[in-house]
């Protein structure tokens, strides 16, 4: 009995979600409240047990506006609502940091809260002449930061142009290894991959067959994910990110 529950114990650390559970702490958490915010989303995504993340998340107030979005984000996916944090967010204005705009959009979604109409004219102004966004009012484009603005602005209803050249920025950074790069010339890498795939879903668009195939080329034994062909870096981070992808859901999560 002992041999079979272990044999069952290393099939389960081998998936995804298994190794990132296998690296939670006694207290709920991942190592900080941004990281733990981070797997905890994916978790769910992937319909997996978060364990006490969200008592973790709850205890743990964060400071930055990022931050706030994305642990009342997490919270919010496991069905704790976070009251705490909603006035925050519905407080926040548009500044240099688009990232915390689309998050914010995006938690307040999550929490089942109308996008603030002051927030989804301040992404769709910040859309670059290339299609798509950057993590910064005027800075370079990324494909991370467009797939989530895809994802922010199709959770408060916008269709059409906006959306459409974001796709196109995405599809334009898709490699031959059937992978997506966060920028031009730097290489295909696991993360962009999954929230390329992420972006598309949210645009009800397919990410194709290519895109699974390279994350199954980056695929680890143990359940983990390569950053890319060559480097394996942060593989909690990165396996985590995969998460939503390998289950096809964009962001924000549908729950109950």
């Amino acid at each position: 009995m002992k041999l079979l529950a272990g044999l069952a114990a290393a099939t389960a650390l081998a998936t995804p979600a298994g190794y990132v559970q296998s690296l939670q702490r006694d207290d709920g958490g991942f190592g900080d409240p941004q990281v733990t915010a981070w797997a905890t989303l994916r978790l769910v995504a992937a319909g997996a047990d978060t364990g006490d993340a969200a008592e973790y998340l709850a205890t743990h107030q964060p400071e930055s506006a990022t931050d706030v979005a994305l642990v009342a984000m997490a919270r919010a996916a496991t069905g704790d609502h976070p009251d705490d944090l909603l006035p925050r967010l519905r407080a926040h204005t548009p500044g240099k940091l688009v990232n915390a705009t689309i998050w914010t959009v995006l938690a307040l979604r999550q929490a089942g809260e109308p996008a603030p109409p002051t927030l989804v004219r301040a992404l769709l102004a910040a859309q670059r002449p290339s299609g798509g966004w950057s993590w910064l009012t005027g800075g370079a484009a990324d494909t991370n930061d467009t797939a989530a603005a895809i994802q922010a602005l199709r959770s408060a209803g916008v269709r059409g142009r906006p959306i459409d050249r974001g796709v196109a920025f995405l599809r334009g950074h898709q490699n031959r290894d059937g992978g997506f790069e966060l920028t031009a010339e730097r290489g295909s890498d696991t993360q962009s991959t999954a929230w390329a795939i992420q972006g598309l879903l949210a645009a009800g668009r397919s990410p194709g067959r290519a895109a699974f195939g390279y994350l199954a080329r980056m695929r680890r034994p143990n359940g983990s994910y390569r950053y890319n062909a060559r480097y394996v870096t942060t593989p909690l981070w990165v396996t985590a990110q995969v998460l939503p992808a390998l289950a096809r859901k964009p962001f924000p999560l549908a729950t109950g």
